[in-house]
């Protein structure tokens, strides 16, 4: 499920999620499908499988035995929520260090993406040692390697267990699935295409296997290629109906992909058959994208109470902070970030989460230390943004010049991402359009617009539209962003904005009112030139 892209998928932001890059899923961090999520197949808080949809069905255990990567906590338990938060002071420092040189590592990052085709293991083009014919491994490595905690660590014992063993095709899976979640925790594209390689050797030595069909739907929707990880999860899904994975990328495809109607059916049967945090949290992403955001914090609500492992619940919390914040609950989001923080101190989307709650709610000094922290680690579109707003609305020596440079770092990271094979039109189009370049912003829309007809899709091509002066062809697209009832405030401040330079006033000045009462914090200059044109549409009545 997208943020912030994230668009979800729960990435996006987004995206969430994020999410999401710009969107509001971050469930997969940078990505707006949310791909990256815990692997249980836990119970709702009243213990029965299925509670969600009403089913109750038991769910099948599934045939494939690789190991999520990104389960990598499992099995740890829960911090508590009153557990100190020290990871907005541990990374302040490291933050103001990195500042001078982030364009320079990104430049690294995008050096090694476009040389990624060369990096292997052992000399062979997919990863083994040349010429290496070893007999088939007598099964898949031990589901504990990628649960430790440690992922990087857990990928090398995969590459040596796999130079002794090359014919291992379910360890080739599980280093694929690995890869595709280090891609989602790093926001480091340059590991898609070493996924693809481990993904394809799978299935070359065992062609069809459920697994790597899985890992294939996963490594498309992180892509953004959502067509491609719709076709690859319903060929894994034929081969085993109750592969979690591959119910969850069905679900993520169907709603970047705009089909909501299908993706609530999709999450009604994972939820019937894998019910856990992966399947729920898609669930609540369905109900929200429809305006239902009841239903969406009950769902999350149970998935947290039944979280078994740290990162489920930083995931899970993390999700529910997101949605307060969408909804201008600040309080609430603090609260929920924080939890996500006990449980896991360095979780870069709950981090990107509280800036934005401190930021909404007058601490602006608290929310840049924490954006600086996060760009260094990951700079990507959507803190990246925020943090260049920030800077803006700030306005101390220099301010300017630092928001230009994390806008100009969207497009390095834009770059990435297209040489790790990453379909990254929607992420930098808000950003190109407000502050960069408006036709590059609506190549970018048009491009993704050709792909899918996702809201926040709708919503990135009205407002690039708008921002290279076609607000009469905008307004169709904008309307559509709102029409599922979807409530975002972003979404709300650029109809308004485009009703007013129509003419529409009246409904300019609805939509302008709801954004700024629904989350009167939903960006810092949004929000600012939202009330400036509300005040001379209210001046001219």
């Amino acid at each position: 499920m997208p943020p912030a892209t994230n668009d979800n998928t729960p990435h996006d932001a987004a995206g969430r999620p994020g999410g999401k890059g710009e969107h509001d899923r971050d469930g997969g961090y940078g990505t707006d499908t949310g791909t990256g999520t815990g692997t249980g197949t836990g119970r709702g808080s009243d213990g029965d499988r299925g509670a969600l949809s009403g089913t109750g069905a038991d769910a099948a255990p599934g045939t494939d035995g690789v190991p999520g990567a990104d389960s990598a906590d499992r099995g740890r338990d829960a911090a508590p929520a009153t557990r100190r938060i020290a990871a907005p002071r541990r990374f302040a420092s490291p933050g103001r260090r990195a500042r001078g040189v982030r364009v320079a590592s990104c430049a690294v990052l995008l050096a090694v993406a476009l040389t990624a085709g060369a990096v292997v293991v052992g000399g062979g083009p997919d990863g083994t040692r040349a010429g290496a014919d070893a007999a088939p491994a007598a099964g898949a490595l031990a589901p504990g390697l990628l649960t430790g905690g440690d992922l990087d660590g857990g990928i090398r014992s995969l590459r040596a267990h796999l130079r002794a063993q090359p014919r291992d095709h379910r360890s080739w899976a599980t280093l694929g699935l690995a890869q595709v979640e280090q891609a989602r925790t790093t926001g480091d594209p340059s590991h898609y295409p070493r996924a693809e390689r481990a993904l394809t050797r799978s299935l070359a030595l065992a062609p069809g296997n459920e697994p790597a069909l899985a890992g294939r739907a996963a490594l498309a929707a992180a892509r953004h290629d959502f067509t491609g990880a719709l076709r690859y999860a319903d060929r894994a899904l034929e081969r085993n109906p109750y592969s979690e994975r591959a119910l969850c990328s069905r679900v993520d495809a169907l709603v970047e992909l705009g089909r909501y109607d299908e993706a609530a059916e999709a999450a009604t049967t994972a939820d019937a058959r894998r019910p856990g945090v992966p399947v729920f949290t898609r669930y609540a992403y369905v109900h929200e994208l429809r305006g239902d955001t009841a239903t969406a914090r009950r769902v999350l609500e149970r998935a947290l109470a039944g979280a078994a492992s740290r990162a489920d619940v930083a995931y899970v919390a993390t999700a529910l902070g997101q949605l307060a914040w969408n909804q201008g609950e600040y309080d609430r989001a603090l609260r929920h970030f924080a939890r996500a923080l006990a449980a896991d101190d360095t979780h870069l989307p709950a981090l990107e989460g509280r800036a934005r709650a401190l930021a909404a709610s007058g601490d602006r000094a608290g929310a840049i230390r924490i954006l600086e922290a996060v760009v260094a680690r990951s700079p990507l579109p959507g803190p990246l943004v925020a943090l260049g707003e920030l800077y803006e609305v700030r306005g101390a020596d220099g301010d300017r010049a630092r928001a230009r440079e994390q806008y100009a770092l969207v497009d390095a990271w834009t770059a990435l991402a297209r040489a790790g094979g990453v379909h990254a039109g929607l992420d930098p189009a808000p950003a190109a359009a407000d502050h960069g370049d408006a036709g590059e912003a609506l190549r970018s829309a048009r491009a993704e617009w050709a792909r899918r007809h996702s809201v926040h899709t709708a919503d990135a091509l009205a407002w690039a539209l708008y921002r290279a002066g076609r607000a009469e062809e905008a307004l169709p697209h904008a309307r559509r962003a709102t029409a599922t009832g979807y409530r975002n405030a972003a979404f709300l401040y650029h109809r308004g904005m485009i009703e007013r330079a129509v003419g529409e006033d009246r409904a300019a000045r609805a939509s302008l009112t709801a954004a700024l009462r629904l989350n009167p914090g939903f960006s810092p200059l949004g929000a600012r030139e939202a009330k400036a044109a509300l005040k001379d549409l209210e001046a001219a009545r």
